[in-house]
């Protein structure tokens, strides 16, 4: 079985969910690009978007400092896009979201992603695409 390829990206290169999306492109997609659709992202770690179909690994290095960047404020200014945009059955669910990350409460940018890459490795629903989570 061949190595996987390892990916680097850094935590101090974006701050918010658009800048991340931009650097991970420019970083593991090549030639694709992601534009920040937390499905679409989903789909990439799957494979087969400038993404290897046998996984990869996904080093994070300054995790800490995205941890704090994409925390509770870019985590409120992302469901107030998404409040503005979202089909009126959902305004209630993303309404209850924003008043939690308005309290510094539930998931975070940071979380979503993060729970997004773990899916696709080990113990993950969608483990079979063999993508490797390293934060550092």
């Amino acid at each position: 079985m061949r190595a996987q390829p390892t990916y680097e990206i850094d935590g101090t290169a974006f701050s918010t969910l658009e800048e991340f999306a931009g650097h991970f492109s420019s970083v593991v997609l090549g030639d694709h690009a992601w534009h920040g659709n937390l499905d679409a992202f989903n789909d990439i770690l799957r494979g087969g978007f400038g993404t290897p179909d046998g996984g990869f690994k996904l080093r994070w290095r300054n995790s800490g400092t995205s941890r704090d960047r994409l925390g509770y404020p870019e985590t409120v200014r992302q469901l107030e896009l998404r409040l503005a945009h979202c089909h009126p059955s959902n305004r209630e669910h993303i309404s209850a979201q924003l008043a939690a990350a308005s309290r510094g409460v539930g998931p975070t940018v940071f979380d979503w992603l993060l729970e997004t890459i773990r899916d696709h490795g080990d113990g993950g629903t969608q483990a079979e695409d063999r993508v490797v989570l390293e934060l550092a």
